[in-house]
């Protein structure tokens, strides 16, 4: 057995980076963009009013001043004339500032007077003056990688780009394994389950950036696993679920052997999850999960997650740990790392699961977080700061 550490670098080391594809900026939410971005214009690419009112000189403003108002600036609807100091543009949010004005006083602190306007004794001093380029200048840069979220297409789409460089996503081929399995939806026979991990793994490859695929379900025999193995052609990482173990039916090591499989490591100190599997097929990746719904989840986000991030160009690191206060006392650990079951509560610490059978699914959906025990930690006393990741 090899570390988890050990383990994800292995996994690394079989990642290859995905090419590069240029897609409509409106269908990049989610997408990892490739190469940075640079600002050709300022953004106001004008000094702009950020407020309704009369744009003026300044100069001698105070109260009782009457302006005369010679025109309007709607925003796409400039004043082009230059004014004088005791002429007054009517603004509005977002209009460019007619040269000559240097001050936005604000529709509520002047009185009109038909063809005027006359200042208040309480008028606000702040200009109201978005100044060119204040938002960002020319040469502004997005930074590549970056996954891409709204506030930054927003950003993006500012920047006046319609279509973007970014990572194509990873093709994941997703094979179970076992004739007591049946899709969702099907009617199992009394000794079959339902194969719920496919689907599991799938949305956690999607929503890492992935396109993720589930191929049919292989037999117990190395004629169907093989065959279904060759459906996978083509995607640039296969997941296989069950059937990594040493039992009579687990056949996943020798169709693998089989069909050339260069193996970089088999069994992990880890719990739930020791019975993990990575190597290469010609030269596309396969990991094999263990059959345990929890143990197929908790290795999908210690090594999945970090797989598909380092496949899209991202940092090569593991997921976030992070650390809390543990609400119960924990006892002594085993030889391998343990990844329990917990719920981060609103006083911000941590409630383990109090039964960690890797069957259990639903405890698993009820919970938020995987709290971390090292390999032969000692018991603690409730209050004890630990390390976990989000889930």
């Amino acid at each position: 057995m090899i570390s988890v550490h050990e383990a994800l670098e292995k996994l690394f080391a079989l990642a290859k980076v995905t090419p590069v594809e240029k897609i409509e900026l409106r269908k990049c939410l989610g997408r990892v963009l490739a190469a940075p971005l640079r600002a050709t214009r300022n953004n106001p690419p004008f000094p702009s009013s950020a407020m309704d009112g009369y744009a003026i000189n300044k100069k001698d403003l105070k109260f009782g001043k009457e302006f005369k108002v010679i025109g309007e600036s709607a925003a796409g609807h400039s004043y082009n004339v230059p004014i004088d100091q005791n002429e007054a543009v009517r603004i509005f949010t977002g209009s460019r500032i007619p040269d000559g004005a240097n001050f936005v006083i604000i529709q509520e602190d002047v009185e009109a007077l038909g063809e005027s306007i006359r200042v208040k004794e309480q008028f606000d001093k702040k200009s109201h003056i978005r100044m060119e380029g204040s938002d960002f200048s020319i040469g502004h840069t997005v930074m590549a990688p970056l996954i891409l979220r709204a506030k930054d297409i927003s950003l993006i789409a500012a920047m006046n780009f319609s279509h973007i460089s970014v990572r194509k996503k990873p093709k994941v081929a997703i094979i179970s394994t076992g004739d007591e399995l049946v899709f969702p939806g099907e009617t199992p026979k009394s000794d079959q389950i339902i194969a719920s991990n496919a689907f599991g793994i799938a949305a956690l490859c999607e929503d890492c950036g992935a396109d993720a695929r589930i191929l049919p379900i292989a037999q117990d025999n190395l004629k169907s696993i093989e065959y279904i193995l060759g459906l996978a052609q083509g995607a640039d990482v296969i997941i296989t679920i069950g059937g990594a173990s040493v039992g009579k039916y687990d056949l996943i090591n020798a169709a693998t052997n089989n069909v050339g499989i260069d193996k970089s490591f088999y069994k992990v100190a880890m719990r739930p999850g020791k019975p993990l599997m990575a190597g290469k097929i010609n030269s596309t990746p396969i990991i094999g999960l263990p059959g345990n719904p929890v143990s197929a989840l908790v290795c999908g986000y210690v090594f999945i997650k970090p797989l598909m991030h380092a496949m899209l160009g991202l940092e090569r690191k593991s997921t976030p740990r992070l650390k809390a206060p543990c609400s119960t006392p924990i006892l002594e650990n085993g030889p391998r790392e343990h990844y329990m079951r917990a719920v981060l509560l609103s006083n911000g610490c941590l409630k383990p699961a109090e039964n960690q059978d890797s069957a259990r699914l639903a405890l698993l959906s009820d919970s938020n977080a995987l709290l971390i025990r090292p390999p032969y930690a000692k018991a603690i006393p409730a209050d004890t700061l630990c390390e976990y990741i989000k889930i």
